[in-house]
């Protein structure tokens, strides 16, 4: 890709009206823009970045045994009314009329409408556990919609839901996508804390939100240091390593506002542990029983006997972790974004000095960018006459992890090559190729 082609209108300073470091920066690099109050458009620089933390998190969603589906956005108000919770969500909720006069509504989550796909299709307790998700777009009327993408009204989400027999089987399915967000979040290089949450208007009695620390966050937290010493990596997918891997984390108090107890706190950390912050909510798992199955008839036949299915719900936020790894990793003093490479827009860019009367830095540079493509390097050329000083700092702020730079100091067949924020060094591209590939491995 030549940036001279390429649709990233980026701006010369970060626009008055965002607050936050996510907005900011997401403006001002031509991630996306807005479309009305709360709602946006995602220019190719987001979107690209929104799909590959999409891929990720579809990745370890499989990698658990959930099955993919899609929903629509567009819901009956039937169903909603059968579960009791059409009147009871709230403004929030978009309700609206078809040309026959028949309700409608937005979808702002899916408890519902999955329910009616399980009951339609599951009637024996034999094809039990069922885990399902999808990935789409959600429609909450916000209030007052602020902070970009981190509290908009339309927002592209994760959704899983969970139907077993029993309670035990249910919170063996629950410990798992407890597993799967732990995992999908550090692959995101992100430090999630699952903490003990309310359920709000989804229902039920146990959930925990995943919270990663950051000043702009709308939660409040509590909790002990000590829990982020606590090790998944070993877990394996049976009932016994999954209750303790929770109890690993419950060991130490971790809980957001709606939860905190002072008295707690203070008994049960010790106070050179004790960490009381804000933090933006990444994650969130609920796990309600027959709230849903009673009210809508959803049964299975279990030895001559109906019996209601136990279900969970497990959302991700993949548009607002967008935002959230921005806010976790934005070192706005230098202007430097430091993407994993895993959903970085681009892995490396390759900046020629470039002269009007001299085009063969940029030839140079189309030949390297020709075998980083065939190694499978996402390379970008910046083909502008712009200085590199300026050149250097856009990739600095749009966060491209590796940069090639081919000017005076090159020499022969070595040429600049630097990681972000880090020294240069004189490297062939052989060499340089290496160094991406083995970075792209670790990550």
């Amino acid at each position: 890709m030549l940036f001279s082609k390429s649709f990233i209108p980026i701006l010369k300073n970060n626009p008055s009206e965002a607050v936050i470091k996510s907005h900011q920066l997401m403006l001002r690099v031509g991630m996306i823009k807005q479309s009305s109050a709360g709602i946006y458009s995602w220019l190719p620089l987001g979107f690209k970045i929104m799909k590959k933390i999409e891929q990720i998190v579809r990745e370890e969603q499989n990698r658990i045994g959930v099955q993919e589906i899609l929903m629509p956005t567009i819901q009956s108000s039937e169903i909603w009314k059968e579960s009791g919770r059409y009147e009871d969500y709230g403004e929030e909720m978009l309700r609206i009329k078809d040309r026959q006069s028949r309700e409608m509504l937005y979808g702002p989550t899916n408890e519902e409408l999955i329910t009616d796909i399980f009951r339609s299709s599951i009637k024996s307790y034999k094809s039990l556990p069922q885990l399902l998700y999808h990935i789409q777009w959600k429609f909450r009327d916000e209030l007052r919609p602020r902070f970009g993408i981190m509290r908009c009204r339309e927002f592209f989400m994760k959704d899983a839901y969970s139907f077993d027999l029993s309670d035990d089987d249910a919170k063996f399915s629950y410990n798992k996508f407890f597993l799967s967000y732990l995992r999908t979040f550090k692959r995101l290089k992100l430090s999630a804390i699952p903490m003990a949450a309310d359920t709000g208007p989804i229902g039920g009695n146990l959930s925990h939100e995943f919270i990663i620390l950051a000043e702009t966050g709308e939660s409040k937290i509590y909790t002990d240091k000590r829990i982020f010493e606590v090790n998944s990596e070993k877990t394996e997918l049976n009932k016994k390593s999954l209750i303790n891997l929770r109890e690993k984390y419950e060991k130490y108090y971790a809980v957001t506002d709606e939860k905190f107890n002072k008295n707690d706190f203070e008994t049960n950390v010790p106070e050179e542990f004790r960490l009381s912050t804000k933090g933006i909510e990444v994650g969130h798992i609920f796990y309600f029983g027959d709230k849903y199955s009673k009210p809508m008839n959803a049964s299975v036949d279990y030895k001559g006997k109906k019996e209601f299915v136990k279900m969970g719900s497990y959302g991700v936020g993949v548009s607002r972790l967008v935002g959230a790894i921005i806010e976790a990793k934005y070192d706005d003093k230098n202007e430097i974004m430091n993407w994993p490479i895993s959903i970085s827009p681009y892995e490396c860019a390759i900046i020629p000095l470039i002269n009007k009367n001299d085009n063969s830095n940029l030839e140079k540079a189309l030949n390297i960018y020709k075998y980083l493509n065939e190694m499978n390097i996402d390379t970008i050329i910046d083909d502008t006459e712009e200085n590199f000083s300026s050149k250097i700092k856009k990739f600095n702020l749009i966060g491209i992890p590796f940069q090639i730079k081919i000017g005076k100091k090159s020499e022969g067949n070595l040429y600049e090559f630097s990681e972000i924020g880090e020294e240069t060094k004189n490297l062939s591209v052989e060499d340089i190729v290496k160094i991406i590939i083995n970075k792209k491995k670790i990550n």
